[in-house]
This record gives structure tokens, C-alpha cells and sequence, in this order.
């Protein structure tokens, strides 16, 4: 299997590209940290990972509680010496509307969950990402973080701001460790995120979060260099 014996840590993994990524992760011998808000969704997806033959430990946590990020860390670090792998999966769309419409303190909520909380992630996991013989951190992006789109400033700013940041942590590592960074757009998939954004499209046109997750796990496999950007189709 291609991650055995390695910890990996999914975020927002309750469903959707996370919980796919949980399994596909935990099915390729990967021992699945996975956190999300929603506990009975955490349960859910563990459940499916034990009954595969797989082994999964669940954090239900808000990451936009400043604290929570700290004590996930030093938990995890308690119990396991390095992290292998890092997937930075959650996010919120928040509203779509207009740039002067965009209100405050929704605003404040997408960047505290979408920036803020993945730069707490990354300090708190630096150490036993260090520690590993080959770390590897994957943020999910947006296309809408690279090509602006009207009405969807607020989202797209945020993952344009995730896709510096990650790929700033990227160059300061590229000499000093062994963790490599990489950028990754799952493009059109059938999430409740996308849903709540296309209310009229028909999810039988979009492709299933599997089919990012089997990517993404042929990603981490792969000696892909960091700083790379994937775009799935």
C-alpha cells in the first residue's frame, strides 16, 4: 500500500472531497487523522474506514476557535513522532454577491476559516511535519483563487491569499526540510458547497468526490515538486 505506516490529517473531512480523500487515504494503509465541526459526520466516515480494514482516529473541532488548532497539535504530537501527510481541505463559500455589498463580518468568518485557521494550521504541524522523512501538505484551492469571477470576490480572495501562503511555506522549506507543498483545483465535483453555488445544476453533470480523492492520492505518491499547482478535471 502506498502510505503504510504514515499519519496523514484531513480537514473538513466529515464529507464531501474530505471524506473521500479520508478513505482513499486510509485504504492505501495511511492512518487518517480526520476533523471536520460535525461529529456524527466524523463517525460516519470512520465507521466506513473500519469496516474497510482501515484505521482513522477523529478530532471534531472548530478551526475558526483559535485555541482548537493548538490542542489538536499537541494531542496528535503526544501520541505520533511525524506528520506525513497535510491536507488542507476546509473552507467556507460564505455569500456571493457583489464586492461593496459584502458584509463584514461574513467576510471575517470565510478569511479567519479559509487563511487564518490554515496558517495556525501550519505552524501548529511545522514540528512533526519536520520530522518526517517526507512530509507532504496539498491545499485545495479554486479556480476563482487564480481567475477572478464577479460575485464571488470574498471566496476568491481567500484562496488567492491560502495559494500565496502555502506556496510561501513551500519556498522557505524547499532548503531547509524534506516537506513539499502543492496547490490543488478539484474544478467542477458534487459537494454541498457547490450545490449551495449552482442551485440549478444537475449533480449528475459534475463528477464525484471520489475522483478527486483518487487523484489526490496519486499526487501524494508522486515526487512532485513543490510549489506545483494541479488542476483536476
Amino acid at each position: 500500500m502506498k502510505f503504510e505506516g504514515q499519519l496523514a490529517l484531513v480537514t473538513g473531512a466529515s464529507r464531501g472531497i474530505g471524506a473521500a480523500t479520508a478513505l482513499a487515504l486510509a485504504k492505501e494503509g495511511a492512518h487518517v487523522v480526520i476533523t471536520a465541526r460535525n461529529a456524527d459526520g466524523l463517525e460516519k466516515i470512520e465507521e466506513q474506514i473500519h469496516q474497510a480494514g482501515g484505521h482513522a482516529t477523529i478530532a471534531p473541532l472548530d478551526l475558526t476557535d483559535g485555541d482548537s488548532i493548538g490542542r489538536l497539535a499537541t494531542a496528535i504530537a503526544g501520541r505520533w513522532e511525524g506528520l506525513d501527510i497535510l491536507v488542507l481541505n476546509a473552507a467556507m463559500l460564505g455569500s456571493l454577491g457583489p464586492v461593496p455589498g459584502i458584509d463584514g463580518q461574513e467576510f471575517n468568518k470565510i478569511l479567519t476559516l479559509n487563511l487564518i485557521a490554515q496558517q495556525a494550521l501550519i505552524a501548529g504541524f511545522d514540528p512533526m511535519l519536520r520530522k518526517s522523512e517526507d512530509a507532504r501538505l496539498l491545499a485545495i484551492t479554486s479556480s476563482v483563487g487564480r481567475k477572478p469571477r464577479a460575485f464571488w470576490g470574498a471566496y476568491g480572495a481567500s484562496k488567492a491569499a491560502l495559494e500565496t501562503l502555502v506556496s510561501s511555506y513551500g519556498e522557505e522549506m524547499r532548503n531547509l526540510g524534506k516537506i513539499r507543498t502543492a496547490i490543488v483545483d478539484p474544478g467542477r465535483t458534487r459537494t454541498d458547497m457547490r450545490a449551495h453555488a449552482y442551485p440549478g445544476e444537475d449533480p449528475a453533470t459534475v463528477k464525484q468526490p471520489s475522483v478527486v480523492a483518487d487523484r489526490l492520492v496519486e499526487i501524494l505518491a508522486s515526487d512532485f515538486a513543490t510549489g506545483e499547482r494541479f488542476e483536476i478535471s
